[in-house]
């Protein structure tokens, strides 16, 4: 199994001098197994740039598993140019609605709504499939088998757990370790930590020994005091989880919109040096980066 990052930025695309390095296009994380089966994680604004180079190689069939519907894990779906082209074929996997109780076939058709595309969902030329899926009902991708697991964030967001060939990854969509709103006096406090802690504990067991661990690490502790209950992690916590799981690699991904290359540079300076000790290899996630497990 290998993967290469397509987009590694979080909440907006953000190209420019400052982002040519790591780069400034949203999450998409493209998978092949060793028979080059095509697993597409989220589907930010990187999904386009994947797309064409999947044009060499049509027809395609891809199966694009979105952790989440928030804006900047689906902006790339209108512009995936396979979808306009006969003979590809298209699944796309995601979790239910729980306004509207509609699975993830929502999520394109609410995008190519006259109001906001030029082009109709009933237009695409693909052939397009939806399937919805659960927390911890595993299902199966050709050689691959999928584990949706509920991660905390501001909407339905699942992290999948991905194992093919003998080797295993984990991509957390976003997510942020959940707080205790309670203080210590509050008598719901005890409890309240308590189902944290138990719900830490099955997300190490699930990740336990993974090859690669895709974890939204968008902010510095300093920054983080401002930006709690944001739904988003830090590098120390995304450290300390792929430690206690004990991670081969770490990939750091989901770059807080405003952070330049340079900045990055130095947090990843800070993070080598910070952490020689342990056994888990460390990655700032860059756009072009392939990864062979």
């Amino acid at each position: 199994m290998k993967f290469k990052f397509w987009g590694v930025r979080g909440s907006i695309p953000t190209p420019g001098p400052d982002t040519i390095k790591y780069g400034g296009n949203t999450t998409c994380i493209e998978i092949r197994t060793d028979n080059n089966e095509l697993i597409i994680l989220d589907a930010g604004s990187g999904l386009f740039q994947l797309t064409q180079e999947l044009l060499q190689q049509m027809p395609i069939d891809a199966h694009i598993l979105i952790s989440h519907t928030h804006w900047d894990h689906i902006h790339g779906l209108p512009f995936c140019t396979p979808f306009y082209l006969t003979g590809n074929k298209i699944t796309i996997y995601g979790g239910q609605d729980l306004q509207t109780g509609e699975g993830i076939e929502r999520t394109l058709k609410v995008q190519m709504q006259h109001s906001f595309f030029p082009i109709a969902e009933n237009e695409l030329k693909a052939n397009v499939h939806y399937k919805t899926v659960r927390v911890g009902e595993t299902f199966a991708i050709a050689g691959a088998t999928i584990l949706p697991i509920l991660l905390n964030h501001p909407v339905i967001n699942f992290g999948y757990l991905i194992k093919c060939d003998g080797k295993s990854l984990f991509f957390t969509g976003d997510y942020e370790p959940p707080l205790n709103d309670y203080t210590p006096d509050d008598k719901e406090y005890l409890e309240c930590q308590q189902r944290i802690d138990q719900g830490v504990e099955s997300l190490i067991d699930v990740i336990q020994g993974v090859d690669a661990l895709i974890i939204d690490s968008s902010f510095t502790d300093k920054e983080y005091l401002l930006k709690q209950n944001w739904g988003h992690g830090t590098y120390n916590a995304a450290i300390a989880l792929a430690t206690k799981a004990k991670v081969k690699k770490l990939f750091f991904t989901h770059h807080e919109p405003t952070r330049t290359d340079a900045a990055l540079d130095a947090i990843y300076t800070q993070i080598l040096a910070n952490n020689q000790s342990i056994s888990c290899e460390l990655f700032i996630a860059q756009e072009g980066m392939e990864v062979v497990l």
